[in-house]
């Protein structure tokens, strides 16, 4: 093979970028992989594939061409390794990823955004410790960056450390004001007062010409949340329907897309087939025992992980994509969100014994002694009948919440990409339709193995419902489930604040003082 030129590799460099951007898909591949004949194993080469790959479709690819990154053994810019470890985590290959993290070198050696970028991909394996080590060193090289106290404050957040939290966000906004996230982030960690808020900062930042609509969504979020505080509802309600427009302009999402995904999974769910006889050895071969928590988001399911994690037997994990990562592959499609028509399509030849394997398997480096561990993903709900059939040992606990109260407090959350329908109150209604439409039919298609847990009567009368969902899931009931403030795992979800102020049971709903607002919402709820 000839020698090639460094100007050649960067010419094909350039035009493999420029192809990508067009999503001319097969043209950019042939063009890092030119490079590749030249340059075997190059991480940041594979590194791109990767994306092109999953932007196609294809995460058996996908995954094999961060896996090959992961491998090599060559050295690995700073910038590639932040590009590399989230690929590694969105296929859940934490061996491989942790391996990687071990390549660095010591936090003291590690570029502050390195630092930065490990830390993040960290707290989303809810690995918040070992997050906050790097940060603390990254804080230790630069007390002053603002990027560096925000992530702080966000692990901090996670681990209940509120004040800590709150010390590092005040000193981010001190150097940088402009930073919306900051705002969102302190407007979460507790009640605003009359006399110690940040209205007047954040009304300053939202008056700002030019800001994307990212930012005017985190600060509109920030400021209903802290007027809700003040109880100037009517105010508030405004910042919420600004914040939901600015977050609703940023989304594809059409809820007739929804609407064909329940069409097709209750065309194409089905009992256990003859063929699915294979997974009962893999709940033999098991010691361990998923809890899945699933139902709307914020219908609290993260207090009934908190709860059961109280138990000894018990290992509480957090939101896990390990179920959907083992679908994605099983069907060889990436796929936006927790799964789409195309994997319910693709599912009819799937080998769910080897879903419900790889699932454990995989599953395995997070968990303890403990014989059960929680699952606690809630738009799993759309995956119940694979994971019936790849996991039939596994326990599904559904959270029902009142249909206003979900959806007001979904409305009034600012999620990431996962639930594109919570901005808009008719199409949040319609999903919420959908959902319980397809929980009707998971219930009447596997009689038995989904136990209802209301929310209501969870924080009325704990005790009582977690005896319930003892017996169902073939544990004991022991009094230490309900000392929820005694707990000390990272809690990485929207409830991270809320599920630490112990249970609580309101007379009166959150979204009683916005009834007039939610009137699309409420009449949409009530039409079948």
């Amino acid at each position: 093979m000839r020698q090639i030129e460094a100007g050649e590799l960067e010419a094909l460099w350039q035009r493999a970028h420029r192809h990508a951007e067009r999503k001319q898909w097969e043209q950019a591949k042939a063009c890092f992989n030119s490079i590749l004949a030249y340059r075997p194993d190059d991480p940041a080469v594979l590194v791109q594939l990767s994306y092109i790959c999953s932007l196609e479709g294809h995460y058996r690819a996908a995954r094999a061409a961060a896996l090959r990154a992961g491998a090599a053994n060559v050295p690995i810019s700073p910038q590639v390794v932040n590009q590399l470890l989230p690929r590694l985590r969105t296929f859940n290959e934490a061996e491989v990823f942790h391996r990687l993290l071990g390549r660095l070198g010591p936090p003291e050696r590690m570029p502050i955004p390195l630092l930065l970028g490990c830390a993040a991909q960290l707290s989303y394996f809810n690995e918040q410790e070992r997050a906050l080590a790097l940060l603390d060193e990254a804080k230790r090289a630069d007390p002053d960056y603002p990027a560096t106290l925000m992530s702080r404050g966000q692990v901090l957040t996670y681990m209940a450390r509120f004040e800590e939290a709150e010390q590092d966000l005040l000193h981010s906004l001190r150097r940088a004001p402009e930073l919306a996230q900051t705002y969102w982030l302190l407007s979460r960690l507790r009640t605003q007062t009359p006399a110690d808020n940040h209205v007047a900062q954040i009304r300053e930042q939202l008056a700002r010409q030019g800001r994307p609509a990212a930012d005017e969504a985190m600060l509109g979020y920030a400021l209903h949340k802290e007027l809700d505080d003040l109880k100037d509802y009517v105010e508030a309600a405004r910042a919420l329907d600004r914040a939901c427009r600015a977050k609703r302009s940023m989304l594809d999402y059409r809820s007739e897309d929804s609407r064909r995904l329940v069409d097709a999974l209750l065309a194409s769910a089905s009992p256990p087939q003859a063929g699915d006889a294979p997974a009962a050895s893999v709940a033999a071969r098991s010691i361990h025992t998923p809890l899945f928590i699933v139902g709307m988001h914020r219908s609290g399911t993260t207090l009934l992980e908190q709860l059961l994690d109280g138990h000894d037997q018990v290992k509480g994990v957090g939101e896990l994509y390990d179920f959907t990562s083992q679908m994605r592959y099983a069907t060889d499609h990436h796929c936006r969100g927790v799964i789409d028509a195309t994997i319910v399509e693709r599912a009819r030849d799937v080998d769910f014994s080897a879903v419900g394997r790889g699932y454990l398997e995989k599953m395995e480096w997070r968990l303890g002694p403990e014989p059960y561990f929680t699952d606690k993903l809630p738009s799993n709900f759309l995956n119940i009948g694979f994971i019936c059939r790849a996991l039939p040992q596994a326990k599904i606990l559904h959270m029902v919440r009142d249909p206003v109260e979900t959806c007001f407090s979904n409305l009034r959350e600012l999620f990431s990409e996962a639930n594109p329908y919570s901005y808009d109150q008719l199409e949040l209604a319609d999903f919420y339709k959908q959902y319980r439409r397809l929980m009707a039919h998971w219930h009447r298609q596997w009689p038995g193995r989904i136990l209802d847990v209301d929310y209501a009567e969870l924080t009325r009368d704990p005790e009582t419902v977690l005896r319930r969902i003892c017996a169902f899931c073939g544990l004991d009931f022991q009094p230490q489930m309900l000392a929820l403030t005694e707990r000390k795992r990272g809690v990485a979800t929207a409830s991270a604040v809320q599920v630490r102020q112990g249970i609580v049971a309101r007379e009166r709903p959150k979204w009683a003082p916005y009834e007039a607002y939610l009137q699309p919402l409420i009449q949409a709820l009530r039409d079948d």
